[in-house]
Formats: C-alpha cells, structure tokens, sequence
C-alpha cells in the first residue's frame, strides 16, 4: 500500500458511517467510469445472455443459501 493509499485510508476511516458510504459509491462509480469499454460490453453481453437464458427456462436457478453453504464448506 502505498503511504498515500495508508494516509487517505485511515482519515476515511474517521469520517461518518454515511460519509464513508458515499466515498465508496463516488470511488466505485469513478472506477466504473474509467472501466475499459470492451470488458463493460462483454458484461453486458453476459448479463443479457443469463437474462435471456432465465427467461427461456434454461437456467439451473440454485437458492443463495444453498450457494452460501458451499461457500463456507470450500472456505474451511
């Protein structure tokens, strides 16, 4: 980590619990902005793919708790 990365990191630390939400929403949003094009349209591409998938029946739907479990046992 860089000492700036370290500096900015603890006073963000200090700010309010809704400030430093909106600090992790304008900092995600401006990496977002700065995402590569092709990989923001290959997402796009998948999301409308599974979206397309669900819709037509293909998709194997798996409950989030049964996906949640499966990750704490391979987390063990």
């Amino acid at each position: 980590m860089s000492a700036l990365l370290d500096e900015l990191t603890k006073k963000a630390q200090t700010l309010a619990i809704e400030e430093r939400a909106q600090l992790a929403q304008e900092l995600l949003a401006s990496v977002e902005r700065d995402a590569d094009p092709a990989v923001q349209a290959a997402w796009e591409a998948e999301i409308a793919d599974r979206i397309a998938k669900y819709e037509r029946g293909e998709a194997k739907l798996i409950p989030a708790a049964e996906v949640f479990a499966a990750a704490r046992r391979l987390a063990r």
